[in-house]
């Protein structure tokens, strides 16, 4: 195959994780509304009407853990996660390129594998017995909270996978010379 149909299938591919970690993203923002919204409601109804439900206090905290969880590929996809910048913004483009591609392979991606792997029975474990909240009024859905646990991961390997492709892409010195400030682009 010549080898600009081969970019030109990876770059499509790459276009195709990067846009599911941005809408995934932007979907789960809306999650933090949503959760300041119920904040409020539950203080209001609280301490103007002294009434309090459990489910509603609990859900502040199921909404604030998918929107984190969820939001996270996306944020890494805009470089949003802790690195140390001070020397990643002045090295070369190929030495970012050499970081992104390493620090993908040999740390994203076996953290991603290893909260997947150890997520596993855990979230199995709440399916076999479709877990609920333990307080009398509690939300029922535990088991449906637990199972971002892998969908977490899977979105960051996806997202990882982009961004490793980028870098190899860069390296081979096959890329554009598009490039923004968050790292190296396709």
């Amino acid at each position: 195959m010549p080898k600009t149909i081969i970019m030109g299938y990876m770059k499509r591919i790459l276009q195709l994780l990067e846009q599911l970690s941005e809408h995934t993203g932007r979907l789960f923002a809306w999650m933090l509304l949503l959760m300041v919204v119920v904040t409020f409601l539950v203080v209001v109804l609280r301490y103007a009407f002294n009434v309090g439900w459990i489910a509603m206090q609990e859900s502040i905290t199921y909404l604030h853990a998918i929107a984190f969880m969820m939001g996270a590929a996306y944020t890494l996809k805009h470089d949003g996660h802790v690195r140390v910048d001070i020397f990643y913004r002045r090295w070369s483009r190929r030495r970012r390129a050499w970081v992104d591609f390493l620090g993908g392979l040999l740390l994203l991606m076996p953290v991603c594998i290893f909260i997947a792997w150890s997520s596993w029975a855990y979230v199995l474990s709440s399916w076999s017995y479709l877990e609920g909240s333990p307080e009398a009024g509690g939300l029922p859905g535990v088991f449906l909270l637990k199972t971002f646990m892998l969908i977490m991961p899977v979105l960051m390997i996806l997202q990882g996978l982009a961004q490793i492709l980028t870098a190899w892409v860069h390296l081979r010195g096959d890329s554009t010379p598009d490039e923004g400030d968050r790292g190296i682009q396709v």
